[in-house]
């Protein structure tokens, strides 16, 4: 008798198999077993003759006498031939199978105990070969019945099976993330199959299921009475599944439910997850409504998915990448904050280029739940990104639409994380549902998903229940008289911290004050800047128009400080801008967009610093100093200020400010000890040290602390007043000191003092608050504060990173506070008050014993060197005039930079 090939595609009963040809997956036969019959599997509900529906059940050991045959034949190349033939009905062939090991069936079946000996196998006209065969079952079964093997077991052998999950979201929440084992019993379409999930060894659950991350093309199909066609290669999807998980053993991961409560899960071969080869066979599409559940998992997927593009396979087949400037990276600085979701970037050309966050929506203006975070939004951006170097990838652009040009949308990254991610991680924007054709989006789409869904879980930002706290500026320039009133508390401040929020031309700004709630106009003091036009129709002043994008650039949404000095006629605030330590008049004036004014800049104190900066600018003709010609300046008797005459001036210890000179600086050390490090701005408070100073502070310390623990010296009743000296518990020690109030809260009832004799603040509760005392016994005319300001010279630390600032703090801290160091004073600024008062010491410290008995330590360059601090890129008058003391800092930053120490862990920072 002929004996054929064929490759077992699946088994329907554990006496039937669905055979087809080698080459030909598309033929088919079924083949059942001869001699024998498994117990019945599942079927179909039938009508009895009361016309109802019953379910037929399953036979006891269906389903193992079915798993026993599956396991030996399906997948596998088998041979087998007919013995007989049975015409009735349907023509089913009946015959013996040959497996690749030389097993045959049904003989091991039998052996097992799996199929019994069919009733009527005596009835037919048997061949030779067909008796032989018989009589070898016959023995079999006899064994297999007598060792109580398979279905001759006597008992159980049932399985309860359920074809649908009554409630679907309990079984997610049950199952949810664990690898079950399951049976592929159907593939319906390329993503789409029954399964069999084993729970246990007596329960089975068999429902359809959904391949997470992908969708397949659908095959044709017939809906609401109308026959749908099939998409192209779906038919190939369909048979590409089939071939290798059709009643293959798998594991699938329960992931989560699909709109029509379908499970979605990871099905997983033993060779991997079949999403994974079907994309990169081409033959299905990343599915983004799934990148949540998947997590990380998704970025697998997007890469099968880009080899069958890059390699046009499949659906890609005529597939051309977008010609889009798409993967263009370039580095950039941020120079604005637009909107919650676009900034304005500064090329290293000059030009500026705005651009919107990949997939990512800011909160929406118009939307009453939203709209209130877009200040909060744009504020956290400004903090993170202003003036920060970036590295930009373009993905695509978008084309004009709702009132928006054409603009591009890229992916943002800063000091390596991705922007848009952190928005969305925040909860301070939406992912963009982006459409199936749409190309225009984030690399990182899939993590932008799990970190908006993890932040609505979490109720972050605008996912939160309640609105955010929004923060109302009062506006102190008004009116004259309120700007009088404010000014003349904010000039006893120094250095106040300010954000620039609108540029009204090179010279005059709008500032807030986030501690004080303050908006105000502010006005740069000593200098005039050319006016640029205000609208279309007015001309600028020369270089006006310069002058002012020069402002833009420098200072739009910076965080700047500024010391107060007066007020103009409109109510505008007068005094001195710092951005990044430099007096921003002086930088206008070096780059030739301003001039000084003679006057303001002598009531300023920085006139010498001005009058340098403008030499500067006239010697290099830049700006309005284009065309300067000295000696005819000289003709006209108006010649300015030169480092040959007043353009130069001495500090209290014999140092030139600004220009040559050729007199030798005179060195100025003092003795002094460091009683606080600010851990904000690295800024130090210092205490000269003498017998006559320590011995003074001693004695009204002395008295101030025992008036101050009589009973008569009672708290203060009312809030203290802002520049108010008083007495104030320190909380360490609990010990009275002199101090001078800040700010008021007067909800907390506390206030905020500076400890005037040693330089650290605290906030103290009004019940820790008291009068100073007599005035002649503890004033500051009896004795004056001794904490005096400093800061360390060409010493540059990095303000705008929280973290490298707290590293700068606590070296000081460990290597200075509270000892008794050397300090040589390099330029002592001018105060406020009296004339020849020190304001602002710019010093070197040397501690003494930093290495031991006689081993000096320069603790400047100590900083440097650890990679804390930078020399600055623009120096002052002094800073320059000291060229072998920057040339050593320098080597030290280089030294820094090479061992990648502290701000310089990543790189080169100032690169651009």
């Amino acid at each position: 008798m002929s004996v054929s090939q064929a490759k077992v595609k699946s088994v329907l009963s554990g006496d039937t198999l669905v055979l087809v040809a080698v080459n030909n997956p598309s033929q088919e036969r079924i083949l059942s077993l001869a001699f024998v019959s498994a117990p019945r599997f599942q079927r179909e509900k039938e009508e009895n003759e009361s016309s109802v529906l019953t379910d037929l059940g399953e036979q006891p050991f269906a389903f193992q006498s079915r798993d026993f045959l599956r396991r030996l034949t399906v997948g596998k190349v088998i041979q087998f031939n007919v013995l007989y033939t049975v015409p009735t009905g349907t023509k089913k062939d009946y015959g013996n199978v040959i497996l690749q090991g030389g097993e045959r069936l049904p003989e091991a079946c039998a052996a097992e105990g799996w199929v019994r000996l069919r009733d009527d196998s005596r009835r037919k006209d048997l061949s030779e070969e067909s008796e032989s065969l018989l009589s070898t079952l016959e023995l079999q079964q006899s064994k297999a019945k007598a060792d109580g093997k398979g279905v001759w077991a006597g008992h159980g052998g049932l399985i309860e099976t359920s074809y649908d999950l009554p409630d679907p979201k309990a079984f997610v929440t049950k199952y949810s993330g664990l690898e079950l084992d399951a049976i592929v019993e159907r593939v319906l379409t390329g993503d789409r199959m029954i399964i069999r999930i084993m729970l246990s060894a007596s329960k089975h659950v068999q429902p359809i299921i959904t391949v997470a991350g992908i969708r397949a093309p659908m095959r044709a199909n017939t809906a609401e009475g109308k026959e749908r066609p099939a998409e192209p290669l779906a038919n190939e999807s369909h048979q590409f599944v089939e071939t290798r998980l059709l009643q293959r053993s798998v594991k699938v991961k329960v992931l989560g439910l699909t709109p029509q409560n379908q499970l979605i899960c990871i099905v997983k071969h033993p060779k991997g997850s079949i999403a994974n080869f079907l994309l990169e066979a081409g033959l299905a599409q990343c599915s983004d409504f799934h990148s949540t559940l998947l997590g990380a998992d998704m970025k697998t997927l997007r890469q099968a998915e880009k080899h069958a593009k890059d390699n046009r396979l499949g659906l890609y087949k005529g597939h051309v990448e977008s010609k889009v400037s798409g993967g263009n990276q370039m580095d950039a600085t941020v120079a604005r904050i637009v909107r919650p979701d676009t900034i304005t970037l500064r090329l290293k050309s000059g030009s500026e280029k705005t651009v919107q966050l990949s997939s990512v929506r800011g909160p929406k203006p118009k939307d009453d739940k939203q709209g209130p975070w877009e200040p909060e939004v744009k504020e956290f951006l400004r903090k993170k990104l202003i003036g920060k170097h970036v590295r930009v990838t373009t993905d695509g652009i978008k084309p004009p639409s709702e009132g928006f040009e054409e603009r591009e949308v890229a992916t943002v990254v800063a000091n390596n994380k991705n922007v848009a991610l952190m928005l969305a991680e925040a909860g301070y924007a939406s992912v963009i549902r982006h459409r199936k054709d749409d190309k225009d989006r984030s690399p990182h789409y899939d993590e932008l998903m799990a970190a908006e869904e993890a932040a609505q879980s979490e109720q972050k930002g605008m996912w939160s229940p309640k609105a955010p706290v929004a923060k109302q500026y009062q506006d102190y320039s008004e009116s004259l008289q309120k700007a009088k009133i404010q000014s003349s508390v904010l000039q006893r401040q120094k250095k106040v911290p300010a954000v620039v929020d609108y540029v009204k031309s090179a010279s005059r700004f709008t500032i807030l004050i986030p501690r004080e709630n303050a908006k105000l106009t502010f006005v740069l003091s000593g200098i005039r800047a050319p006016r640029s036009a205000r609208n279309p129709n007015e001309k600028a002043e020369p270089f006006g128009q310069e002058a002012h994008d020069f402002a833009n650039r420098r200072c739009l949404q910076r965080d700047v400080e500024i010391d107060f000095e007066s007020t103009d006629k409109q109510g505008g605030f007068i005094g001195v801008l710092y951005i990044n330590r430099e007096n921003f008049a002086k930088l206008l004036l070096e780059e030739g967009y301003a001039s000084v004014h003679a006057y303001s800049a002598e009531q300023s104190g920085h006139a010498n610093e001005l009058f340098a900066a403008e030499e500067k600018a006239k010697e290099a003709r830049k700006g309005i100093w284009h065309d300067y010609d000295p000696a005819a300046e000289g003709a006209n008797g108006d010649a300015a200020p030169t480092p040959n005459n007043d353009a130069s001036s001495s500090t209290p210890n014999g140092t030139t400010t600004n220009g040559p000179s050729t007199a030798e600086p005179k060195e100025d050390y003092r003795d002094v000890i460091i009683t606080h490090i600010d851990p904000e701005t690295c800024a130090i408070k210092i205490q000269h040290i003498s017998p006559n100073a320590s011995h003074a502070l001693s004695n009204l310390m002395s008295a101030f602390r025992t008036f101050h623990v009589s009973p008569s010296s009672n708290p203060t009743t009312s809030p203290p007043k802002t520049g108010e000296i008083v007495a104030a518990k320190f909380s360490e020690d609990k010990e009275w000191y002199r101090a001078r109030v800040r700010r008021n809260d007067r909800d907390a009832k506390t206030s905020e003092v500076l400890f005037i004799d040693y330089g650290n603040s605290e906030s103290i509760a009004w019940k820790d608050i008291r009068p100073l005392g007599p005035a002649d016994k503890f004033g500051t005319g009896k004795l004056k504060p001794q904490a005096t300001d400093a800061q360390l010279s060409f010493c540059q630390f990095p303000s705008t990173n929280k973290e490298y600032m707290s590293e700068a703090a606590a070296f000081l801290r460990d290597t200075v506070e509270g000892k008794k160091v050397v300090a040589r004073v390099d330029f002592a600024e001018k105060n406020a008050g009296p004339a020849g008062a020190e304001g602002l010491l710019w010093v070197t410290i040397y501690d003494p014993h930093g290495r031991g008995e006689g081993q000096e330590v320069n603790v400047n360059e100590e900083v440097v060197a650890e990679g804390l601090a930078m020399v600055p890129r623009k120096l002052k008058g002094w800073e320059q005039a000291q060229a072998e003391r920057v040339k050593t800092l320098k080597e030290k930053e280089e030294e820094a930079k090479g061992a990648r120490r502290g701000m310089w862990e990543y790189g080169d920072l100032t690169d651009d």
